[in-house]
């Protein structure tokens, strides 16, 4: 590990703006590298990033944060080195007339089979529990012997999938999707181009028989989206109004799709991508969002309500999304007049190319400490020959992080192609990366039984993800078996229970 103390530098030093940390470090191809250190400037704020620079002259971002004059700020980042022999860490900024002092710079070097322990560790501290079962006959003797089953029925973490109508006539897709997954997001047919492609004329017929669907098999649903700040993806009609036009018509858009589908929502993505695009606030006014949450939250109290965006985990140097920038618009919307009684939650949408690891640790610490609950919300990785191994290692990373609260995948099935990832071809045979999907789902013990038998002591003990379960004890004499139904849940340190046969 390396360590140093306060330095103070003078941003005046080429024309990549690259300031210049008076120390050179060792780097190990392989090796993963959290990186952290205590950032401010001299005068007003401004970003700053910190980079690594091989001897090759290649460039590495670590991560990045928004620093200020009188106070010290966190920058916390990594990387996953690609090289090997001596490098020099930098700090690099827009502004070359701020002068910035780094405090407890640190990068720690961890090997793949040490991060890969940690999670393993995380998992089974995080996301199971132990289960010990006592098995008695009708006159309390204990019973060996006994042939247990725990059968999940419902698993706590939810793991899912987007999906597109065309699952609703597709029975065979229906059948894949259903046995792997736990909760979705509509693509597109919950969007306002979707439902007003035409002004005045709502049209929900699509999106009702989509509910019906994921009711009938009892599958949650994240509300995506109300409103989408790019303005590339405005109904066609939206762009040429008027501001009180575009108030109204948006009011209206409000009203209707929230009203119509409170309580069968678990989650409201109100404006998606507003860390990158301000097609509403240009034109109502800076704090419409704040608004918009307001108004989501008065009308459906139970559903939480998310920012959505993309870049703030899968790419370090995007200075409009970096961890910080996400929690100070939080913070923004928990300020505005009566948002702090709105449940908010952090949606990060995940579309990878070649997952930085420890960028995605720190920036997951960074976004989970403040309290709010943190979901995958899109996660596919770009196609190349090394996709499915990059999924499965952005899936064991997150899925291992305790703040992470929930996990779907933007891999809809379209005979056309999906949009960026697949999971299986046309006819429903798993692609590399369903196989890994399919193997993570059987590891993390995801809609699984577990069969065993009771010791001498007629105790039967093992660990389990949370979840429900329904316990079949058979009893080995007289071949009789009772039924239970147990929560597991990370409340207790053990669940002890005692079942009869």
């Amino acid at each position: 590990m390396i360590s140093e103390g306060s330095v103070t530098v003078k941003a005046v030093v080429n024309d990549m703006h690259l300031l210049k940390v008076n120390f050179k470090i060792d780097i190990s191809d392989k090796i993963l590298y959290e990186t952290s250190g205590w950032i401010q400037i001299n005068e007003g704020s401004t970003t700053v990033n910190a980079v690594i620079k091989t001897a090759d002259g290649g460039f590495i971002h670590c991560g990045g944060v928004s620093a200020k004059s009188g106070c010290w700020s966190m920058l916390k980042g990594g990387l996953e080195a690609n090289y090997s022999g001596l490098a020099e860490l930098y700090f690099e900024s827009q502004n070359i007339e701020v002068e910035i002092w780094v405090d407890n710079v640190s990068l720690q070097p961890f090997s793949e089979e040490e991060w890969r322990a940690h999670q393993t560790e995380s998992i089974e501290k995080g996301r199971k529990k132990a289960v010990k079962l006592e098995a008695v006959n009708v006159r309390g003797k204990k019973l060996q012997g006994a042939n247990v089953i725990l059968q999940q029925t419902r698993p706590h973490f939810p793991f899912g999938s987007a999906i597109g109508q065309n699952i609703l006539s597709n029975p065979t897709y229906q059948n894949w999707w259903n046995q792997r997954f736990t909760v979705t997001t509509f693509e597109n047919e919950l969007k306002w181009y979707s439902t007003e492609s035409t002004a005045n004329k709502e049209n929900y017929s699509v999106a009702d028989a989509m509910f019906a669907f994921t009711r009938q098999h009892g599958i949650p649903v994240r509300g995506h989206n109300i409103f989408w700040d790019d303005p590339k993806y405005q109904p066609s009609w939206v762009p040429q109004l008027n501001p009180d036009q575009l108030r109204v018509a948006a009011e209206k858009r409000l009203n209707s799709v929230v009203n119509k589908y409170k309580g069968q929502v678990i989650a409201w993505d109100v404006m998606n991508e507003n860390l990158h695009f301000h097609f509403y606030e240009d034109r109502l006014g800076s704090n419409i969002t704040d608004q918009y949450f307001q108004k989501v939250g008065q009308i459906d109290e139970k559903a939480t309500l998310f920012m959505n965006d993309y870049n703030t985990l899968e790419q370090s140097e995007d200075h409009d999304s970096t961890p910080d920038k996400y929690i100070g618009k939080l913070k923004e919307i928990q300020a505005f007049l009566g948002n702090n009684r709105v449940p908010l939650g952090i949606g990060l949408e995940s579309h990878f190319q070649k997952p930085n690891m420890p960028y995605v640790r720190a920036t997951l610490d960074l976004l989970g400490a403040t309290g709010l609950p943190v979901w995958i919300t899109e996660l596919d990785v770009t196609p190349d020959p090394n996709q499915a191994q990059n999924l499965e290692a952005i899936l064991r990373e997150t899925y291992s992080h305790p703040y992470v609260q929930g996990i779907i995948m933007w891999t809809g099935w379209h005979p056309e192609g999906c949009y960026n990832m697949c999971l299986t071809d046309n006819n429903f045979k798993n692609l590399p990366t369903g196989d890994v999907v399919d193997k993570l789902i059987k590891e993390w013990g995801i809609k699984r039984s577990l069969v065993g038998k009771t010791d001498r002591d007629g105790i039967f003990e093992t660990l389990v993800p949370h979840g429900k379960y329904e316990i079949i004890i058979t009893n080995p004499n007289t071949n009789s078996s009772s039924t239970h139904i147990l929560e597991v849940t990370m409340d207790s340190e053990e669940h002890h229970v005692q079942v009869y046969a």
